[in-house]
């Protein structure tokens, strides 16, 4: 089992007490101090700018979800965005370092992506026009989205040799495409430079110091366009982490200039790769991605601390995810513990690949109904009660916990109490060992969360999420036993909990996900 909490925990190992189907756990929250925080909009979704002609594995599961061809007319599209209030959207991909922007002074025909054998990834330039870039921004400024918009970081570059690319940037499209959002008063978060160019590269790479320089430069524009309102973030480089290559960026763009570091994450293999189900339910698989997050972090304390790690792209399985996983409940365990992983590791923002778009999304490409993932997502923030991570930030509650524990395991259940350390003793303290998995037995069966035992008059809310019919490949999701789909209308369904007693322990069932929040716990370390 997998626990995620907001702050360290003291986890004991008593004797190991078992039955034929459940496993007792205690586990002791330390609430006087804090790990990390994350942002208000830590929990991003993106959209891509692949057309319809992508393809992987001799499937296209992109069809018409591209930045440029999606219909943001769907009713859907404006509900499941809006549902978040607000959901962070990263407009970035692969292509997004082939996109011009449809300007007056563009000086060619503003055409998209086509097959091309000669282009990056096997297409042409693609070209966004004004106008659709003024639909994209309505839909966004109606459901209250937050904006992060990757920008063309080749262009003006040459090709010195294979897939290494130098020069300095040629602003001038990006400049205008920029001055022209400022003046429609199109309300951009930030603005990201450049796809997956840092270190080796995925298809093409520039160097950390060219790179750097060019990063001085996009900063000044924003300054100068912006003038005295409020400026967009710097945000790059949306690629893979290298130490080296991170590090160089740093210290080249130098002090306030580069507002965070993005970077990217598909640590189950490729799409085809019959193991991801395998990996997805291996926890010492899963705890592997930790190292990038704490690396990452390290860099930016040690070469740019004004600095903070963002994850840009985020979906599993790459090359469109896995066909068989990426879109049922069981892709939801490494997505969860990954939110968890990171925001232990100061990650401010998450974008998960994608909204809508290839077999990862958290809508459905063809019908825009979400995805077991997509309600997931929901009850991070629902849990939390909108006011951010349900890991980090929990002002609604006033010192409150979200407590969120996966079972990995696909034949015993867990049953879980949860102690607060102000109630532990000095004698209940020896032995106590801290550790970063869970915790075997149980040493009472009363789940206190204070200083003293509860009265049994206050409740905890539970809500637990299992597949349907107990298939882990299932795409309905159950919350309490219910099925989450949407209403008549298209809405977003409500996600009620179940309350529940403190004093009683929490039963978390075989292959299934616990959001568990105690309104009432002690918990300095929330407060600040």
């Amino acid at each position: 089992m997998r626990l995620w909490f907001l702050i360290p925990l003291l986890l004991c190992f008593p004797t190991l007490i078992r039955s034929e189907d459940y496993s007792d756990v205690t586990i002791i929250v330390r609430g006087a101090e804090t790990i990390a925080s994350t942002s208000n909009e830590f929990i991003c979704a993106t959209i891509d700018w692949w057309p319809p002609e992508k393809c992987n594995y001799d499937q296209c599961p992109w069809g018409q979800a591209s930045i440029l061809n999606l219909d943001l007319t769907n009713p859907l599209l404006a509900k499941a965005i809006q549902a978040f209030s607000p959901l962070r959207i990263r407009l970035g991909g692969s292509l997004q370092d082939q996109v011009v922007y449809g300007t007056p002074n563009l000086g060619s025909p503003c055409t998209p992506f086509s097959k091309s054998s000669s282009g990056l990834f096997g297409f042409s330039q693609g070209c966004i026009t004004m106008e659709r870039w003024d639909a994209i921004n309505k839909i966004f400024m109606d459901t209250g989205a937050v904006v992060t918009f990757g920008l063309n970081a080749l262009q003006g570059r040459q090709q010195m040799g294979r897939g290494v690319w130098g020069g300095a940037w040629n602003s001038s499209n990006a400049r205008e495409f920029m001055e022209y959002t400022v003046s429609m008063n199109y309300p951009i978060d930030s603005w990201e430079f450049g796809n997956e160019l840092s270190g080796s590269g995925i298809g093409a790479s520039v160097g950390a110091e060219q790179y750097g320089k060019d990063i001085i430069e996009l900063k000044n524009i924003i300054s100068q366009l912006y003038g005295n309102s409020r400026k967009p973030l710097v945000v790059a480089p949306g690629g893979f982490y290298d130490q080296k290559w991170y590090a160089q960026l740093l210290d080249i763009s130098g002090p306030n200039v580069l507002d965070a570091m993005t970077h990217h994450i598909y640590n189950l293999g490729a799409g085809n790769d019959p193991q991801v189900a395998n990996r997805i339910l291996n926890p010492q698989y899963l705890s592997q991605s930790s190292d990038t997050f704490r690396d990452l972090q390290m860099t930016i304390q040690r070469h740019g601390p004004w600095s903070a790690p963002w994850v840009g792209e985020a979906g599993g399985a790459y090359n469109s995810g896995s066909r068989k996983v990426s879109n049922t409940f069981l892709n939801s365990f490494w997505y969860l513990d990954q939110l968890g992983q990171s925001a232990k590791y100061d990650t401010k923002v998450y974008c998960r690949q994608t909204l809508i778009g290839g077999n990862y999304g958290l809508l459905d490409t063809e019908t825009f109904v979400p995805n077991p993932d997509y309600y997931r997502q929901c009850l991070a923030v629902a849990s939390a009660h909108g006011e951010g991570s349900y890991f980090l930030r929990h002002q609604r509650f006033f010192g409150g916990v979200a407590l969120l524990m996966l079972n990995l395991n696909k034949n015993m259940g867990f049953m879980v109490s949860v102690r607060n350390d102000l109630n532990i003793n000095f004698r209940e303290m020896a032995g106590i060992k801290r550790d970063n998995s869970f915790v075997h037995g149980l040493k009472r069966t009363v789940s206190w969360v204070g200083s003293k035992a509860s009265d049994g008059l206050e409740k905890r809310e539970e809500y637990h999420l299992t597949p349907q019919d107990g298939n882990p490949f299932a795409r309905t999701v159950l919350l309490n036993g219910a099925p989450l789909q949407l209403t008549g209308d298209g809405d977003i369904p409500s996600l009620p909990p179940v309350m529940v007693s403190v004093n009683s322990p929490i039963y978390v069932a075989p292959l299934s996900i616990a959001f568990v929040v105690f309104p009432d716990f002690e918990a300095e370390g929330c407060e600040r």
